[in-house]
């Protein structure tokens, strides 16, 4: 228990570090995203959306399993103190995803002809993915350095690149699009920033490797490293490659079936369930070297321990946030954007329900088998999702549209969840508590309800529904979740030591913690 609690501590520091970088990148886009969607028509926000997804698909083929791996075996050197063998690790893929990155960018950008005219039926957008070619290498820089910063804990760094990037894209955007240049402008904005974003975190990758403690030096063995992470990474990958070729299949369905307004408002939902993704990311990002860390085999407890809160705080931190989105999908997107994208709030409510899946395991089983090294298990599930989500995809998307697409994405993953359950069950002893579960979902369905309840019955202006729906649920919130014991005093005490390494932030959590108490002495909870 107390190795577990030693790295939930580190968890929640690093988690912190992470959710920061996404609150403020995300704050700044979204400005820039509700300057652009009022600037840009539907048509032209759809068109923005497709020319983004060709690079996005080929670029799956640029990583194969090693960014996954380069997050494992630097959190599993480091934690053993072999210091050459991170620095080993961390050149070695940076080589291999340059050299791939810049071959599939010049791919990429030679048929994009190819794609507009013939796979996208879009002629006039070319151009718009010759330019969106150039994401593939800068992924290739930004995954790098990520998947080394979130390998050895420098969250922070994370958070640096992400931020840069997303002041440069609401910039540039904003500018080039309110010139005239459209929906071109809007990819040329965002391609440029994410390259300089990946640009930002080469240099802060080359501090870290800078700083590194000093070792006997031996040659860099390039070949055999990434050997060593492709055998790890490749069977990862084919998961990935199978399930990014599944989502982009669902684009291009789409893309024939819907028209370009309907996937305007399709892409403005899916910018708001970033909200939800503020509190996800961090908790799957610390959740791979936490695993990374830990043997199966000879830390049974402290991996129980660990299991058991990434699925309990996990649910504490998402499952409200995403019922609250849901509850108030409606005033929220009109408050930005008017009725200009009608069916918008629809679409969130759908997508912000996959949230609820965290309640079950979906944001730790993956993570917990992935760090244990099972990643042919983890392929195997990824086909099967797959096996599963291209006819069922395209019989819903084409009769159904977006809303077909969604109820697809809703649907397609859960046998792959119901089996990893069962085999983290069978072979780790590992479960959830099917009771803190039911209470989790309850406690935020309760007061979901009654504040769109509340809301659907006045006529207040969007914004002042969008502030009174807050009001009303966060207290309905805290008051279900106590009088439930879905949160309980240990759970209190659990999450202050959890916050202790966050400095003076400490002081604020510490002092919501004494808040709760104090109303569980009121109501003898």
């Amino acid at each position: 228990m107390s190795k577990a609690a030693d790295m939930a501590k580190v968890s929640a520091r690093g988690g912190f570090h992470l959710l920061w970088g996404l609150v403020i990148s995300t704050v700044i886009s979204s400005v820039g995203t509700i300057i652009i969607g009022n600037l840009l028509n539907p048509d032209d926000m759809g068109l923005y959306y497709i020319a983004l997804q060709a690079p996005l698909l080929i670029q799956y083929f640029r990583d194969w399993g090693v960014g996954a791996a380069m997050i494992k075996y630097s959190a599993q050197y480091n934690s053993e103190k072999q210091i050459f063998k991170v620095k080993s690790i961390i050149f070695s893929g940076l080589v291999f995803q340059t050299v791939l990155g810049l071959v599939l960018t010049l791919f990429t950008f030679s048929i994009s002809g190819f794609l507009a005219n013939s796979i996208l039926d879009r002629p006039g957008i070319e151009s718009l993915i010759q330019i969106s070619s150039f994401i593939i290498l800068a992924g290739a820089f930004t995954s790098t350095s990520q998947a080394v910063f979130v390998g050895l804990e420098r969250m922070a760094y994370n958070s640096v690149t992400f931020v840069v990037q997303s002041i440069v894209k609401t910039i540039l955007m904003v500018v080039l699009v309110a010139v005239g240049l459209g929906a071109f402008g809007a990819v040329l904005g965002n391609i440029v920033s994410l390259m300089i974003a990946g640009l930002t975190g080469l240099l802060l990758l080359w501090l870290v490797y800078k700083n590194f403690p000093q070792t006997d030096e031996q040659n860099i063995k390039i070949i055999e490293n990434i050997k060593l992470m492709l055998k790890y990474g490749v069977p990862l990958s084919i998961g990935s490659i199978v399930s990014g070729l599944l989502l982009q299949f669902y684009t291009f369905t789409l893309a024939i079936y819907a028209t370009d307004a309907m996937i305007g408002n399709y892409s403005i939902a899916m910018t708001f369930v970033i909200l939800i993704t503020f509190f996800a990311t961090p908790v799957t990002t610390m959740l791979l070297p936490a695993f990374s860390k830990l043997n199966a085999e000879k830390d049974k407890e402290t991996i129980r321990s660990v299991f058991g809160f990434s699925v309990k705080y996990g649910s504490l931190l998402v499952i409200p946030v995403a019922t609250l989105v849901m509850a108030l999908s409606r005033p929220a997107v009109f408050t930005l954007f008017g009725d200009k994208y009608e069916f918008t709030p629809l679409f969130l409510l759908m997508l912000a329900s996959t949230y609820l899946y965290v309640a079950f395991g979906s944001l730790t089983v993956h993570n917990l088998l992935t760090g244990q090294g099972k990643t042919r298990l983890m392929m195997k599930l990824h086909l099967l999702t797959a096996a599963i989500g291209f006819p069922l995809g395209f019989v819903l998307i084409s009769q159904n549209g977006v809303i077909g697409l969604i109820v697809t994405s809703l649907t397609a993953g859960l046998p792959s969840l119901f089996i990893s359950r069962v085999w983290i069950w069978k072979n780790y002893n590992l479960t959830i508590s099917w009771v803190f579960s039911g209470k989790i979902l309850f406690s935020s369905a309760v007061p979901a309800v009654l504040t769109y309840l509340v809301v659907s019955y006045t006529n207040f202006a969007n914004w002042l529904q969008l502030i009174i729906g807050v009001c009303v649920f966060l207290p309905i919130f805290l008051l279900v979740v106590l009088f439930t014991k879905t949160v309980d005093r240990s759970d209190v005490d659990n999450l202050r030591d959890m916050t202790a390494s966050l400095g003076p932030l400490h002081k604020i959590f510490a002092f919501l913690m004494n808040i709760v108490e104090k109303i569980m002495d009121v109501f003898r909870l």
